[in-house]
């Protein structure tokens, strides 16, 4: 009986939202009755019988809203960044930005008078400025010292149990797997509602921002491969070893093998690398550490560092104001713990750029295959294309912002992609 009536839950929701089709059916229903509410992790939805069969006489909207609120979950993929964040806060935060774009959907289906808490938090972060954001709402609720209103949020906004979400996702293979295939499934969504033309619920344009916003790091990872280089590093290639003639000529000979394992292997890794930091006074402080230390974890994470590599981290407003030097991995490290933004004044691009050509000429990046520039992008750029790539990293999109120059790479991140 309860299967059935999540059977009929999910059927209510197909009726109003027809472009959840794909993700409505992404989900394996399980049955667990030590829970008291539905729950995911990102392939399963659990379900608890008593809860369905208590409920649905008497309040079936609530248990659409729950169904959905967990699969708005998977779509703007929560449970995979979850990371070193504060559990709490971010199980909270998520929590009230779904809440809050259900709110905002005016169809029947999950429609419900609205309690006094969330009108007032919803008028105050929509005053702020707040957007609809998992990592906005959790920004703003680690400046909140009131004990007492975090606990009043967390019993409002509580719907589905989030003991199966993975603590550290990128160290579990489902985890990755369940997330790539959220990853597929938001595109999914999102094609399905630019077909569906325009529609009056105002809920929509934050659902479509959440799902675009929640793409995962990998995108950012598989960017960072075009600043490397092939090289020969002297490692055995185990993949290119031929094991058979290995064996064949121990049994032959005794204790002589035919061939030996390779010494050598080429690797593409990066060489000569510069990052530079826009330190003008219209650039957040926080934003910068989180750029730097997502950019350092996915170099570590992936063995990207050549015996002789060389980064500069330069920091620049209107004037080149420090160069750190990394050679290896433990460099990384030691900067981030001891960084700190120096500058404050206008934003011009032209004098990071004669700097790094200034090391090209001495020799100092002589195999330098890029250049990331991350900043707010309202600066003045040099006329003359640079002699290497380069790309200018954005947080979020903004209309009003200037255009990149043509030579240019733009890429735009999310607030999540730097947590």
């Amino acid at each position: 009986m309860a299967a059935r009536i999540l059977s009929l839950v999910e059927d209510e929701l197909y009726m109003d939202f027809r472009y959840l089709d794909s993700s409505l059916a992404a989900l394996e229903p399980v049955c667990r009755r030590e829970l008291v509410t539905m729950a995911t992790d990102g392939i399963h939805l659990f379900y608890s019988p008593d809860q369905l069969l208590r409920v649905f006489p008497s309040n079936p909207v609530f248990l659409n809203r729950a169904c959905l609120h967990l699969l708005f979950h998977c779509l703007f993929r929560h449970l995979f960044f979850r990371g070193r964040k504060n559990p709490r806060l971010w199980n909270l935060a998520c929590d009230i930005t779904v809440e809050w774009i259900i709110d905002s959907l005016d169809r029947p289906t999950v429609r419900r008078p609205l309690s006094g808490v969330r009108v007032r938090l919803y008028d105050q972060f929509s005053n702020q400025g707040i957007p609809v954001t998992a990592a906005s709402v959790y920004h703003r609720l680690t400046g909140e010292s009131d004990e007492e209103m975090l606990l009043t949020y967390q019993k409002e906004f509580y719907v589905d149990d989030h003991r199966y979400w993975p603590g550290d996702p990128s160290a579990s293979p489902s985890a990755a797997k369940a997330g790539k295939k959220w990853e597929e499934t938001g595109r999914k969504v999102s094609q399905e509602m630019d077909l569906k033309g325009d529609d009056p619920d105002q809920g929509l344009e934050s659902l479509t921002t959440q799902i675009r916003a929640g793409k995962s790091r990998r995108s950012y990872r598989d960017f960072l491969r075009k600043f490397t280089v092939l090289k020969e590093e002297v490692h055995n290639d185990d993949d290119n070893f031929d094991l058979s003639f290995y064996t064949y000529g121990l049994s032959l000979y005794g204790n002589m093998p035919l061939i030996e394992p390779l010494e050598t292997r080429e690797i593409t890794k990066i060489r000569d690398f510069a990052i530079v930091v826009d330190t003008s006074y219209s650039t957040s402080g926080s934003l910068v550490r989180s750029f730097l230390s997502t950019t350092f974890a996915l170099l570590k994470s992936r063995d990207s560092f050549f015996s002789e590599s060389r980064i500069h981290i330069i920091q620049c407003d209107n004037a080149v104001r420090e160069d750190h030097l990394i050679r290896r991995p433990a460099d990384l490290d030691r900067l981030l713990e001891q960084f700190e933004l120096t500058g404050g004044g206008g934003t011009d691009f032209r004098p990071a750029f004669s700097y790094i050509d200034q090391l090209l000429e001495e020799g100092e990046l002589s195999q330098l295959k890029g250049v990331l520039y991350f900043t707010d992008g309202k600066g003045i750029s040099p006329r003359r294309p640079p002699a290497y790539t380069t790309a200018f990293i954005f947080v979020g999109r903004d209309p009003e912002r200037p255009p990149v120059p043509a030579w240019a790479i733009k890429l735009e991140l999310e607030e999540e992609d730097l947590l």
